[in-house]
């Protein structure tokens, strides 16, 4: 990651990818979920916390883009 990313990144140490992280090691390591089941359920929840980061970026739009909610994207 470089700093003149066009897009905004958390922190490595963001307190909830530490959540979602170490969810997924604990229930690999209990056996509650495979790794794929819990690579899964990893990835959907990262995406989830990307589209309310943003939205947080672009209060009016459904996308990261220039157009707000709406508009015509034809």
């Amino acid at each position: 990651m470089t700093t003149d990313s066009p897009m905004p990144f958390r922190s490595p140490d963001n307190a909830v990818l530490r959540v979602v992280v170490g969810n997924a090691i604990a229930s690999v390591r209990s056996g509650e979920a495979s790794v794929e089941e819990t690579i899964l359920h990893a990835a959907v929840h990262g995406w989830y916390e990307g589209h309310f980061q943003g939205e947080d970026e672009c209060p009016g739009c459904d996308f990261r883009g220039e157009l707000p909610k709406h508009s015509n994207r034809s």
